[in-house]
């Protein structure tokens, strides 16, 4: 039954009094008291025989819950220690301040209040920017920044963005103040460098990959020359061109230099397009030309061959020669002749044969206009005579024709 229901608690009141004391417990009997129950958890005794046994006792259970305490403590001190890095991560640790060891992913320890250990990402990859700031929102460049002086005295607006990530956690902690400040200054003065050697439309236009490959690597030699403890990974150009203040100008300076590569494709153009013909043209004038010639050589060849047959023969037989080239000369004469006279031997008219006339009407040849050729007969009894005196000529001297 509790002490505070009615009918009371016995003989005793939670403080150990009795019912019949009428006022509150004294303190220094609670102390004692309470004293006495602790006594009893850390040490178990409390029963002493004399005055010193109890002081011995009492002295005994004091040392043992000392030393409960101070496990207790140590124990707290071990756990208080122990720290896990994450695979991303590499532990710097100091002791009494000063650098002691870098421990890499998984469970360490380091003496609570004598080691301080700082947790470094070192595979996280960090962004700065040169020239420009995203977060601005509005993308302008920062002069102080952005403005670079070129080898042919012109300005440029660049904005670079560099990727970087830690490579030495002690370096990146202690060798520099701000290690991000000095890659940012690093790498405004590698791109400075890098401008000043080249010219304008060289960094604009064609150069822009091969400018920013000289950054990064003039940026990292200056990094590791600091020892920084950075890695730069890549540098990009996001923008270059001229200041806002002459854009314009610069605007019309590169449309001339559009148009003026647009006129000389034209020009190779129409010389790849007139040349080859003209080279067509003019082989295929030498190959009339060799043609012409092996014709005319050819004919030539023919006719002083026919020529000197010709002349074989009439060394042969004169006159029979002579009548017959006379007679092949009219007949090749008077073939392409439209009109032919005819003198009668014995008459006094002449008669006119309009053998054009005749051809069209179709009257000659039974056939249609200019279907046939009419060749004027021609009174050859007397060279056929001549001949044939001539062939029996030959007969009488023992050759044939």
């Amino acid at each position: 039954m509790a002490w505070n229901q009615p009918g009371g608690n016995g003989s005793k009141d939670p403080w150990g009094g009795r019912n019949d004391q009428q006022g509150p417990p004294d303190l220094d009997e609670v102390l004692k008291k309470l004293q006495a129950r602790l006594s009893n958890i850390f040490g178990g005794g409390g029963r002493p025989t004399g005055p010193g046994l109890g002081k011995i006792a009492s002295g005994g259970a004091s040392g043992k819950g000392l030393l409960v305490v101070l496990v207790i403590l140590f124990l707290g001190w071990v756990v208080a220690g122990i720290y896990i890095i994450q695979p991303a991560e590499e532990g710097v640790v100091l002791r009494f301040g000063k650098f002691h060891e870098t421990t890499g992913p998984g469970p360490h320890w380091a003496p609570y209040l004598v080691d301080e250990m700082s947790r470094i990402n070192v595979e996280q990859v960090r962004r700065a920017e040169i020239g420009f700031r995203s977060d601005s929102g509005s993308g302008a460049g920062i002069g102080n920044e952005s403005l670079m002086l070129t080898r042919d005295e012109n300005i440029v607006d660049l904005h670079f963005v560099v990727l970087y990530r830690i490579k030495d956690a002690k370096e990146y902690l202690f060798n520099v103040i701000d290690p991000d400040t000095t890659l940012r200054s690093a790498t405004e003065a590698a791109v400075r460098e890098v401008v000043g050697k080249s010219t304008m439309d060289f960094v604009i236009t064609g150069g822009r990959s091969e400018v920013a490959a000289d950054v990064e690597t003039l940026t990292q030699e200056i990094l590791d020359r600091y020892q920084a403890g950075l890695l730069v990974t890549s540098v990009n150009m996001q923008a270059a061109q001229p200041p806002p203040e002459v854009q314009d100008a610069f605007s019309d300076a590169v449309k001339a230099r559009e148009d003026e590569e647009r006129t000389k494709n034209e020009a190779r153009a129409y010389a790849a397009d007139i040349l080859p013909r003209a080279r067509g043209d003019a082989d295929a004038l030498l190959e009339q030309g060799m043609a012409y010639k092996e014709q005319v050589v050819k004919n030539a060849e023919g006719e002083t061959d026919r020529f000197l047959k010709v002349l074989e023969q009439y060394e042969k037989a004169p006159e029979v020669t002579r009548q017959r080239m006379y007679l092949d000369a009219v007949e090749s004469v008077m073939g392409g002749s439209t009109k032919v006279l005819v003198d009668v031997k014995g008459g006094n008219n002449l008669l006119y044969l309009p053998l054009d006339k005749l051809i069209q009407s179709g009257g000659i040849g039974g056939g249609s206009s200019g279907s046939s050729v009419v060749r004027p007969r021609i009174d050859t009894d007397r060279a056929r005579q001549s001949i044939t005196g001539g062939e029996r000529r030959l007969d009488s001297r023992g050759r044939s024709r």
